[in-house]
């Protein structure tokens, strides 16, 4: 259960990481509307890291949580915002995936 709450934490650090930057493309109302999903995402991202951590050690789940949400908004970034899709960039995020699925199979809980 705590695995899952750490995963659905890192999803909405990604959302949030969204937010912020639909928040710095947009204007006026609408600027606003993503800056509040930006505080909203991270509220609950941040309660279900912390609810997550009852169980599972820190520098795991830390490490979990930012990786998820690294590649995720690595991801978005990629498909909105149409970032470089480089073979490097791709590597690494690989790499990454990797390290979190590693960290998960030899993490206690």
């Amino acid at each position: 259960m705590h695995w899952i709450l750490l995963i659905i934490a890192g999803l909405f650090e990604a959302g949030f990481a969204t937010c912020l930057g639909m928040a710095n493309q947009t204007k006026g109302q609408t600027s606003l509307l993503w800056f509040a999903g930006f505080i909203v995402a991270l509220i609950i991202s941040m309660v279900l890291l912390y609810l997550a951590t009852q169980k599972l050690p820190i520098g795991t789940a830390y490490a979990v949580w930012t990786g998820i949400g690294a590649v995720t908004t690595v991801i978005v970034g990629i498909v909105v915002f149409k970032e470089p899709a480089t073979f490097w960039r791709l590597f690494f995020i690989v790499t990454l995936i990797a390290s979190i699925i590693g960290l998960k199979y030899v993490s206690p809980a």
